[in-house]
């Protein structure tokens, strides 16, 4: 089974997680703060490349009754160059509600405000990518 490298794709920043080897666990890795969006690409394969990981998971964010929008139009073009810049395979997953379940854990912690920003990003990828595993088999049962 391969290692999963998770991406939350965002304007800004850019949420990273990765599996275990075993591709049962997701964990949260880093956030990518970007200046300008066209370093979005190589910033992420720089991640992948570093991470050990042989395959990408990146979350599509598709509208609540499934529909694609422009964010989900933007994050298929961006994982079209991931695949033709690394190689590898590039899954999209559906990543509604990530970035909300992401903001409940952290609030749930007593975690508020700027501290919040610095890490809603990697835990909403490690929360698409963990729901990934899960549906692969891979993942914690319960």
């Amino acid at each position: 089974m391969p290692r999963w490298f998770g991406v939350d794709l965002g304007e800004k920043r850019i949420g990273i997680a990765v599996s275990d080897p075993d591709a049962f666990l997701a964990s949260a890795r880093e956030v990518l703060e970007l200046k300008h969006a066209d370093e979005a690409l190589a910033r992420v394969c720089a991640s992948f490349r570093a991470s050990g990981a042989d395959a990408i998971v990146i979350g599509l964010p598709l509208n609540m009754d499934g529909t694609r929008g422009p964010a989900a139009v933007k994050v298929e073009a961006f994982a079209r160059a991931l695949e033709a810049e690394l190689g590898v395979p590039v899954r999209l997953w559906d990543e509604r509600l990530t970035t909300k379940t992401a903001h409940d854990a952290m609030r749930q912690a007593g975690i508020r405000g700027e501290k919040r920003r610095g890490v809603v990003d990697k835990l909403a990828a490690q929360v698409m990518l963990q729901g990934f595993l899960d549906a692969q088999g891979g993942g914690p049962v319960g």
